[in-house]
């Protein structure tokens, strides 16, 4: 989980894939996810963002991800571990079953 303020991703929370297949799947048990969301709320920071990977697929929401899009004003990033793809990172928003990819963009310190 990646978690800020205004708009801009300052902490990682990673988090356990407690997933049947984690290579298809991903879940975070909730008992975990209610620790994660007090952590955040505690630091007075937001949720901005969830990040999970398709180690064997392209790096675009999948229907499970798209069904499973609970949050609808976060970031989902999807990692490709693939040497060679195009995009190793990718950005969507994803609300009511509708997928728009969003720019990426790095602040440096």
């Amino acid at each position: 989980m990646l978690a800020g303020r205004d708009g801009v991703s300052t902490h990682t929370f990673p988090a356990t894939n407690v997933a049947l297949n984690p290579a298809t799947n991903f879940e975070i048990a909730p008992k975990e996810l209610f620790r994660l969301m007090r952590e955040i709320r505690a630091g007075s920071l937001e949720l901005l963002g969830i990040y999970h990977s398709h180690p064997m697929s392209e790096n675009k929401p999948s229907p499970t991800d798209i069904e499973r899009a609970y949050y609808p004003d976060v970031t989902y990033f999807i990692v490709s571990p693939c040497a060679d793809a195009s995009q190793p990172v990718r950005a969507f928003s994803i609300a009511g079953g509708r997928v728009s990819e969003l720019k990426i963009q790095s602040i440096d310190d």
